[in-house]
C-alpha cells in the first residue's frame, strides 16, 4: 500500500486547511519513525497544491513537528509534548486507545495494515454456523479500513451456504471518531466525548446521538469502538476479535469477560480459540487486589497528562487511600519501569492513573505491586467484593461507590498474613481531631476483643512503616552524616589518588608487606 493511502495525506491535508492550523504536531510510534520525513514532504506537497485568489500559496508556512520519544504510551495522544513547541493540534499515527484530550484537538490516522478478507470471512462465517449465540466481531482500528469489504463478502459466503443473515446473528463494531475535540470535563466518562468527523462517510456527526437514544438499544463503548445490541446483553454474545493479541484484545477480553471469545489473526491467518491466559491474568489481579489491601504505603503512579479527567481521578484516590487509614503519595515519572520505582521501596503498592490500554503492567519484576484505579476502589474499599466486572477506564469510576466511614474502623482479616490487620489512619486533621481519637479509641477495645476470643497471642498484625519517614528511619542506611557539631568551615582533606583496583595507599602497604 503507497504511503499517500496508509498515512492518509489528502485528508490530513483538509484538516489543516479546515481549520487553518499553522503548527501542527505529528506523533509517531517507534515502528512508523522510520516514515517520518516522507510523511511530512508528502503532507507539504498536498498543502502546496492549493491556491488563494490571488495565486499564492495559501497554506506554505504550515510548521510540522515530528514527536518521536513520549512521554508515556504511545498511543495516547502526547499533549505536553505538544505543547513544548506551542503546537494547535496534533494528528496522532498509528495504534490509539482514543482517550479524550483535554486541551488540543487531534486527528487520528490508524493506518492500514494488510489482512485477508476471504480468509477472515471463512473463519468468521465457520463461526456463524457452529454457534447459535449472536456473534460480535471487534476489531484492532488498523484493520477499520477493511471492514466493508468484511461485511459484503460475509453476506456472499452466507448467502451460499446458509441462506441471508439474521440481523441478530451477527453485530459489527463502529470506529468512534477520527477527530476529536478537547474536553473540559473532568469526569467526562466514554458516553460523553466531543467526537466528530466519524469515519463512515455514509453518516454524519449526528450518528452519535442517535447511539445514546432508547429506539436501538443499549451502546457499548471501547478502545475507539461503539456498537448496539438491541434486545441482546453482552453476556449473550460471542466476541470474534480481529488483530494481534494486543493491549487492545487485553482491554476488550478483560472488560467482557463473561463472554466466550475466539480470535482471528490476520498476520497468520489463523483463528485462535485458546485464550485461556486471559482467565489467568484476572486471576492474578485478584491476587494483587488482596496484596494491596496490607499495603500501608500506596503511591499513586501518574500515567498520563493529557487524557481528560485524570486529575479529578488523582484526587479520587487519594481521598479513597486516606480514607481507608494509609498514606499517599503521588509520583510523576514517565513510563514506570523496575529500576525507577525501585528509588520507593517504602511504597507497599503503586496505583496506575493511565489509560485503559497501558493501564495493565507485568508487576512480576517490581519489587511491589502495580494496580489499576478499579482494583485500588476493590482493595481500599472496605466490605467490597469482586463480582466478575473489571473496569479498565477510570473515567467509568468517576461515580463509583467508595467506602463508608464507619466500616473502616474495625480490624480486618488478611488472607495473605492469616491472621488481622488495623488500619488506623494517623493523618490527623486539625477539624476531625476529636473524631480520630475516638477512631483510635474503638481500635483499642476492637484489639482487645479479638485477642480474648483468640489463642494465639498476636492476633492482630500491625505494620511496619504508617509514612515514608518513617521508614526511613527504620533504615540502616541514612546517607552520609557528619558526626560532628562544628559546622564552621574546615580545611580540605586530601583524598586516594589511584585506581579503585589498587589505590598509592594500598600498594604501598602491599609492598611493605
Amino acid at each position: 500500500m503507497d504511503l499517500a493511502s496508509n498515512y492518509d495525506i489528502a485528508r490530513t491535508a483538509d484538516f489543516i486547511r479546515s481549520r487553518n492550523f499553522t503548527r501542527v504536531a505529528l506523533q509517531f510510534p517507534d515502528e512508523l519513525l522510520k516514515d517520518s520525513t516522507k510523511v511530512v514532504s508528502a503532507l507539504r506537497d498536498e498543502l502546496l497544491r492549493e491556491l488563494d485568489d490571488e495565486g499564492k500559496r495559501e497554506y506554505g508556512d504550515v510548521g510540522f513537528f515530528v514527536m518521536a520519544d513520549t512521554t508515556y504510551g504511545s498511543c495516547c495522544v502526547d499533549e505536553v509534548g505538544a505543547s513544548h513547541v506551542d503546537a494547535e493540534c496534533i494528528v496522532h499515527y498509528g495504534h490509539t486507545c482514543l482517550s479524550p484530550t483535554s486541551t488540543l484537538p487531534a486527528l487520528f490516522v490508524f493506518g492500514k495494515a494488510s489482512i485477508c478478507v476471504q480468509d477472515c470471512v471463512k473463519s468468521l462465517s465457520g463461526c456463524l454456523l457452529n454457534n447459535e449465540k449472536p456473534i460480535l466481531v471487534l476489531f484492532g482500528l488498523e484493520y477499520a479500513h477493511a471492514m466493508h469489504g468484511i461485511k459484503e463478502a460475509l453476506e456472499v459466503e452466507s448467502a451460499s451456504l446458509c441462506g441471508p443473515i439474521s440481523k441478530n446473528a451477527i453485530h459489527f463494531a463502529d470506529v468512534l471518531c477520527s477527530v476529536m475535540n478537547p474536553t473540559e470535563d473532568c469526569g467526562t466518562s466514554n458516553t460523553q466525548l466531543q467526537s466528530s468527523d466519524c469515519l463512515n462517510v455514509n453518516r454524519d456527526c449526528s450518528h452519535w446521538d442517535q447511539l445514546n437514544s432508547g429506539d436501538v438499544g443499549t451502546s457499548y463503548t471501547i478502545g475507539g469502538l461503539t456498537w448496539n445490541l438491541p434486545g441482546h446483553k453482552m453476556e449473550d454474545c460471542i466476541l470474534f476479535w480481529i488483530g494481534p493479541d494486543n493491549s487492545a484484545f487485553a482491554n476488550a477480553v478483560l472488560t467482557y469477560n463473561r463472554c466466550d471469545t475466539v480470535r482471528y489473526d490476520p498476520t497468520e491467518n489463523c483463528l485462535v480459540k485458546d485464550v485461556s491466559h486471559m482467565a489467568r491474568i484476572i486471576k492474578r489481579r485478584y491476587y494483587l487486589v488482596e496484596k494491596a489491601k496490607d499495603a500501608n504505603i500506596v503511591g499513586i503512579l501518574v500515567g498520563t497528562l493529557a487524557v481528560a479527567g485524570y486529575l479529578h481521578m488523582i484526587r479520587q484516590m487519594k481521598e479513597l487511600i486516606m480514607g481507608a487509614g494509609k498514606k499517599a503519595y503521588t509520583l510523576v515519572m514517565g513510563r514506570p519501569n523496575p529500576a525507577k520505582l525501585a528509588n520507593f521501596p517504602e511504597c507497599d503498592v503503586f496505583v496506575y492513573v493511565s489509560c485503559a490500554q497501558t493501564a495493565l503492567l507485568d508487576s512480576k519484576e517490581f519489587l511491589a505491586p502495580v494496580i489499576t484505579p478499579f482494583e485500588a476502589f476493590l482493595a481500599f474499599s472496605r466490605g467490597s467484593q469482586w463480582t466478575g466486572e473489571y473496569v479498565m477506564e477510570f473515567r467509568d469510576l468517576v461515580a463509583y461507590p467508595s467506602s463508608q466511614v464507619g466500616d473502616k474502623l474495625e480490624a480486618r482479616f488478611s488472607f495473605l498474613q492469616g491472621g488481622y490487620i488495623e488500619d488506623i489512619e494517623l493523618q490527623e486533621s486539625e477539624k476531625d481531631v476529636e473524631g480520630n481519637e475516638r477512631s483510635l479509641t474503638l481500635v483499642e477495645a476492637t484489639e482487645k476483643s479479638i485477642q480474648v476470643h483468640d489463642k494465639y497471642t498476636h492476633s492482630l498484625v500491625k505494620g511496619k512503616a504508617r509514612t515514608g519517614a518513617e521508614f526511613f528511619a527504620a533504615r540502616s542506611y541514612h546517607g552520609l552524616d557528619i558526626q560532628t557539631e562544628d559546622s564552621g568551615p574546615r580545611s580540605f582533606v586530601l583524598g586516594r589518588s589511584g585506581k579503585a583496583s589498587g589505590y598509592k595507599d594500598e600498594k604501598s602497604i602491599q609492598e611493605n608487606m
